[in-house]
């Protein structure tokens, strides 16, 4: 603990005065809570000065270690903070729910259309925003519904009519209109009324009218504050990796953000020496990262040669534009990460690993890099199936995750366990992929012997180790085929472990989840064979349910226009499904 202390300590006295996203983490590196600030440096500190509601005082009981992503502008930092949430659901954040409403500008679909706040999504109109400042959101609100009144009548200032008069001078009769500049000032498009506000600003200075002046100062800094566009969500829904660095004559540090339909919702960074060339360095680095397996789009900064990026699927190196912005947000959050974070991340690094060689020596391997680990999940024999997760490095390889639906219908775990480590490690031969120095498996004895038996078969001498849990299914010592490791004695190892452990039980009970919700979706009309949608539908207006349609004569049937093939199918599945 006081080690942890220490790290965050040291991390606290790096962090900067900009803003950002902040992600805590408790003692499973898992993210408990993510928030937003103006100030990271004064907002992540604040949460270990002074006293605290029972909630927040539980939270940070609960942190060893948080992350930052550093953002252009406060606007930005709610948007990613929105995408992080959504994308790991951090408990904490369920918790505070109630405290993490946003205000959003609706503009109505009624007659004459009005402009309001609101903060909820449950509303028939269209929405714009969230706005971190609520303030500056009533503010403009406002100011757009005395600049256009749409048919409502109440007393306005003059200058108020001088200015929508400058933007247009018959938008007073039309409605529509007024809505059409409304809607393309909302999402970003201000130049129009930009310029009137700032026109009319200065007539009015150069009038000696300095209040009116001042009125229209402000509202110009709170229109800006609103409007403000940002650049970690882009609206064409694709997956891309943004890819920035920074370096010195020592060390690289490499910032990947991974946007997902659009979204920023997670980032890869990583520090360390290099030698030679810094960009090919980094290219081989990626290489490996990425192992052929690429998002929709890779953007890369304008270092970069088109012809130095052959090895990568659809790179892009933009020049203008939202995605050069996002690069050029990488390269900040990489910059960051070298001057600033290069002492934490070399310590976390050498201590992995030392972590690693204890665990290969303890195993009595030559080399220890690669690790993969199953799980098999299935509820009374129904959805089984089986996940692999893959520890590479230091790091779970998330893109070497497997995910397996086995055959076997019985209640019999060990059979499971036969059957994935058959098909894994069969592909492994047959495509020539790298073996692992280590396979881990959930279980004691008997499911290390029977993942041996099926290795032995394959010929193939790779070391199994079961990861045996206590009545509490906490992970307890190691077991190999002739011994058993008390791995508490060493924390590290012990906290690697479980680390992995409860990575491949999270993959495998999320994949089983999905795999039941769609099992329970299923109709025993999706197995007949020749029976399309259209065919389908028919039966199903035709008749209330199954058993009418197994009930119903060839004749009938065919009258639907289902051929003499597709009926034998139909009939063969339904009264198999009453034989089951």
């Amino acid at each position: 603990m006081y080690g942890d202390f220490m790290k965050l300590k040291e991390k606290l006295n790096l962090l900067p005065d900009k803003p950002g996203c902040y992600m805590m983490k408790d003692e499973n590196e898992t993210i408990i809570y993510v928030g937003k600030a103006k100030n990271l440096k004064r907002r992540v500190r604040s949460y270990f000065i002074g006293s605290h509601n029972y909630k927040t005082a539980k939270l940070v009981s609960e942190i060893t270690d948080f992350e930052t992503i550093i953002t252009n502008s406060e606007q930005e930092s709610l948007i990613l903070e929105l995408n992080l949430i959504k994308e790991y659901r951090p408990k904490y954040n369920v918790v505070f729910m109630d405290d993490k409403t946003y205000p959003y500008i609706e503009l109505t679909k009624t007659t004459p259309p009005t402009i309001r706040v609101v903060r909820t999504k449950n509303v028939k109109g269209k929405l714009f925003g969230p706005y971190p400042n609520v303030k500056s959101a009533r503010t403009t609100a406002r100011f757009l519904e005395l600049l256009f009144p749409m048919g409502r009548v109440e007393p306005i200032p003059n200058f108020y009519e001088e200015i929508g008069k400058e933007i247009e001078p018959d938008i007073s009769k039309n409605y529509q209109k007024q809505v059409k500049i409304i809607e393309r000032f909302l999402k970003g498009d201000i130049k129009l009324i930009k310029d009137a506000l700032e026109k009319h600003m200065i007539l009015n200075s150069e009038k000696q009218m300095y209040e009116r002046a001042a009125v229209i100062r402000d509202q110009l800094s709170d229109i800006l504050d609103t409007t403000e566009k940002q650049i970690v969500s882009l609206n064409d829904y694709k997956d891309r990796d943004i890819i920035g660095y920074a370096y010195n004559e020592d060390d690289v540090s490499i910032q990947i953000l991974f946007m997902r339909s659009g979204r920023i919702i997670d980032q890869h960074r990583q520090v360390f020496s290099y030698v030679g060339n810094v960009k090919y360095f980094i290219i081989n680095y990626l290489n490996q990262f990425y192992n052929n397996h690429f998002p929709d789009e890779i953007l890369f900064d304008t270092s970069f040669e088109m012809d130095e990026l052959s090895d990568f699927k659809n790179p892009f190196i933009p020049k203008i534009g939202d995605k050069r912005k996002i690069v050029k947000l990488a390269n900040k959050n990489a910059k960051y990460d070298l001057e600033h974070y290069h002492k934490l991340y070399r310590s976390k690094f050498e201590q992995t690993v030392k972590t690693i060689s204890d665990l290969r020596k303890m195993l009595d391997l030559k080399e220890l890099n690669l690790i993969e680990t199953f799980d098999n999940s299935q509820l009374f024999g129904t959805a089984p199936i089986s996940a692999m997760v893959v520890y590479e490095n230091g790091n779970f390889n998330k893109k070497l995750y497997r995910k397996y639906h086995l055959s076997s219908s019985e209640n019999d775990d060990y059979m499971a366990l036969k059957e994935v480590i058959y098909r894994r490690y069969q592909r492994v031969l047959i495509d020539g992929l790298k073996r692992p120095d280590l396979i881990l498996v959930d279980g004691g004895i008997g499911h290390v012997n029977v993942a041996n038996e099926v290795l032995n078969s394959l010929n193939l001498n790779i070391l199994v180790a079961g990861l045996k849990k206590d009545n509490k299914h906490k992970l307890e010592s190691l077991v190999l085929k002739d011994k058993e490791i008390n791995i508490k004695e060493n924390k590290d190892v012990y906290n690697l472990l479980y680390k992995i452990s409860e990575e491949v039980h999270r993959y495998a009970i999320s994949f089983h989840r999905n795999v039941r919700t769609k099992k329970a979706y299923q109709s025993p009309l999706d197995n007949v064979k020749g029976l399309g949608k259209i065919r389908k539908t028919r039966l199903l207006r035709e008749y209330n349910n199954l058993d009418e349609i197994k009930e119903a004569s060839e004749e009938e049937l065919r009258k639907l226009g289902i051929p003499l093939n597709v009926i034998k199918s139909l009939k063969d599945v339904l009264n198999s499904e009453n034989d089951d």
